[in-house]
């Protein structure tokens, strides 16, 4: 069954929402390409899902060491334990074991949960961060104005 996205899973910060989505359309292709039984389609998209979520990871652990998130480390960890079980997955599919359905399974109660539960919980400080740096940014243009008109 398709991963449809529902406003419960927005973490409110457009950028890792837009990826939130995306992944979940990997997952939702590789449910379709299993069903269609294209076996050479689950492999690249299983490929472009790994690329693409530890891509995602690395920018979303950026955004909370930026903001100072305290849970950073661990939550670093659950990715990292994250990507090694997809890879075992990976090495199965390319064994020739067929993965799909059980991966389908894996992928879309991780990901929702990974989404309610741990990213939830970083969205305040990353949040705030962007904030601060907006104010930041507009009080250096209106420093930037000021300069140049006393000139």
């Amino acid at each position: 069954m398709p991963i449809t996205w529902t406003p419960d899973l927005d973490t409110g910060i457009t950028v890792i929402d837009q990826q939130h989505m995306r992944i979940v359309d990997y997952i939702n292709t590789l449910e379709s390409a299993n069903i269609g039984g294209i076996k050479d389609v689950v492999g690249r998209t299983l490929d472009e899902l790994v690329d693409y979520t530890v891509s995602h990871f690395a920018f979303e652990e950026s955004l909370q060491e930026e903001a100072g998130y305290q849970f950073c480390k661990p939550h670093r960890k659950v990715h990292e334990l994250f990507i090694r079980r997809i890879n075992e997955y990976v090495g199965r599919f390319r064994a020739g074991e067929d993965i799909a359905s059980e991966l389908h399974t894996l992928l879309s109660a991780w990901l929702i949960n990974h989404i309610r539960r741990d990213d939830a919980d970083y969205v305040a400080a990353v949040k705030a961060n962007m904030v601060d740096l907006i104010a930041e940014k507009e009080r250096k243009k209106d420093r930037g104005w000021l300069s140049r008109f006393f000139r």
